[in-house]
Parts: structure tokens; sequence; C-alpha cells
């Protein structure tokens, strides 16, 4: 369906921006010093499938209508901005992280990561300015091929996100011994999400 060239071409490009530190590396680089390897995989799952529901919807055409209408693209965008400060709030609240303290459960970070990449409108115009440059309607289905560019994307994310979590896992899991670094886990995480939160609400819509 995808002439070969095509797909060549869009590989390493996909690839590329996957390698380029973003809102959804530091979002897993968060959830993976918080609570570990597992949730930040998981937190990567969810903004994967975030991810897939953006394309889709820009492969129906649904998302011209979050480039044409502002009020719509400034209401998913403070709902995303509320939804992490919720985060930044709940991380400072939870605590120091101590040696063997229960770690959000992997459906709740999965949730998490849906959501943060649900409710970024940049995503979807990304995705309306990135994949058309690749897609061939002579080539068959546009939705189709959507969805195929869309899968390359979600699973490169998946991956890199994913190990960037897991680092970040396994660094904060041999130093929560340290009363120290426990103290600060908190704030560094709430900070990410403060960081990603005042990043959505100041990005312009172009």
């Amino acid at each position: 369906m995808i002439d070969p060239v095509t797909l060549l071409a869009f590989i390493p490009a996909a690839l590329a921006l996957n390698l380029t530190p973003g809102a959804d590396m530091m979002f897993c680089l968060g959830q993976g010093l918080r609570s570990g390897r597992r949730a930040a995989v998981a937190a990567s799952a969810g903004i994967s499938a975030g991810g897939m529901v953006h394309v889709t919807l820009a492969g129906l055409g649904l998302g011209a209508a979050v480039a044409a209408l502002p009020a719509l693209f400034g209401v998913i965008r403070w709902l995303g901005v509320a939804y992490l400060l919720y985060l930044a709030w709940s991380a400072l609240r939870s605590g120091p992280v101590k040696a063997g303290s229960p770690a959000v459960p992997a459906r709740q970070a999965f949730r998490s990561g849906f959501l943060v990449n649900l409710t970024n409108p940049k995503v979807i115009l990304f995705v309306l300015a990135f994949v058309p440059q690749f897609v061939r309607p002579e080539a068959g289905p546009v939705l189709a091929q959507f969805l195929v560019f869309g899968l390359i994307l979600a699973a490169g994310g998946f991956v890199i996100n994913g190990l960037v979590g897991i680092f970040a896992g396994q660094a904060g899991r041999r130093l929560t011994d340290s009363p120290v670094f426990a103290r600060w886990l908190g704030r560094v995480s709430a900070g990410i999400f403060t960081g990603l939160a005042v990043r959505l609400a100041i990005m312009e819509r172009a």
C-alpha cells in the first residue's frame, strides 16, 4: 500500500523526532524517577496510545477543526495544563519516596500518559503538519496510511521514551536510600510536571 521508498524516508525522520527531547520524554522521565521502570513503561505505552488517537483524528480530517477553532484548541490545552498541575500537586503531597514504598500502579501510569498526550492539541497539529508529507492518495486509503505512519511513530516513541523512563527508574530506586534524595525526588517530579504545564500553557497555537 505504501511505497517502500516513502517508507524508508519516513522511518529515519520519525526516529529523529522520537529522539528529540520533548514533553513525552520528560513525562516518562518523571514517572521513572518517581515510581520506577514499570510505571515509566506503562506511561510510555499510554503516550503512544494517545498519539494513535491523534493520528486517527487527523486521518479522519477532524484535526482541521482543532486547527481552525482557537476556542476548542484553548479548552483542550487548559485541560492538559490542569491535569499536569494535578500530577505535580500529587507528587508533592505524597512526600519523600522511600525504598520499598508503593509505586504508581501501571494502569494509573498508562492512564496518566494517555491523558497527558490526548490533552495536548499541539500533537494533532504536529501530525497534520508532518504525516501528510508522506501520504500519497493514489497509493490507497488516506486513513490507512495515516495509521501505518502513526504506528511507526508510536512504536518508536514507546521504545525511546520507555528506555528513558527505565534508566530514570533504575537511578531513582538506587538512590531512594538517601534521605536527601528521597526528599527531593518528589519535588523534582513535581517540578517536571509543573514545567510541562507551563510549557503547554504558554505555547503559541501556531
